[in-house]
């Protein structure tokens, strides 16, 4: 069994996890499911782990209150596991696939796209890590490929992420670049080029 296979969670352990994310257990600033993966591409992505107990304040915003020990343990056991199976996906060279539509069209009943939400959350994976992101100053190449999740993310106002915004098409573009671009920048600070 692969590192990969043995990591990855069953549709109803995903199910389990949101479920909980969502649940009066934790903070309502807690990141749900599609937060939580944008977090973990950003960490695993980034040249310099992040200490656990960081990475769990940034999911839960809160200690959550657990209803016993065995569900403390268990959902525990469940975001490690996702955390170390998006890494090991990165590790194997496999597509990342997101868990949302790769559109800024807000679904029926939200007035955030799921898609800005995984945005904000791997921004947030990358603010907490600055320094390791943007350690060579020189190097343009990282500003750029982040460039389509900045944009997705609605957190910056600058005018030339604006534009790329209302520019429709412009802006599906980069978002429909985005899983391609995680496995870059993921090589980028895995594999640099000699």
């Amino acid at each position: 069994m692969s590192l990969n296979t043995a990591n990855t969670l069953s549709d109803a352990e995903l199910d389990q996890l949101d479920d909980f994310l969502y649940s009066d257990h934790v903070s309502e600033d807690c990141l749900d499911l599609i937060g939580v993966h944008g977090l973990f591409c950003a960490l695993n992505i980034s040249s310099t782990p992040l200490a656990e107990e960081t990475w769990l304040e940034l999911v839960f915003d809160e200690t959550p209150k657990w209803a016993s020990e065995a569900q403390q343990k268990e959902i525990m056991s469940l975001l490690k596991r996702f955390y170390a199976s998006i890494g090991a996906n990165f590790y194997s060279d496999g597509e990342i696939e997101l868990p949302c539509e790769l559109s800024l069209d807000p679904e029926d009943d939200e007035d955030i796209a799921p898609l800005a939400w995984w945005s904000q959350a791997f921004m947030e994976g990358v603010f907490t890590q600055e320094d390791n992101w943007f350690a060579n100053k020189a190097d343009d190449d990282v500003a750029q490929m982040l460039l389509p999740m900045m944009v997705a993310s609605e957190l910056f106002d600058e005018d030339d992420i604006n534009k790329i915004r209302d520019d429709e098409n412009l802006c599906a573009e980069m978002c429909s670049q985005i899983p391609e671009l995680l496995v870059d920048l993921y090589l980028h600070f895995h594999a640099p080029e000699k």
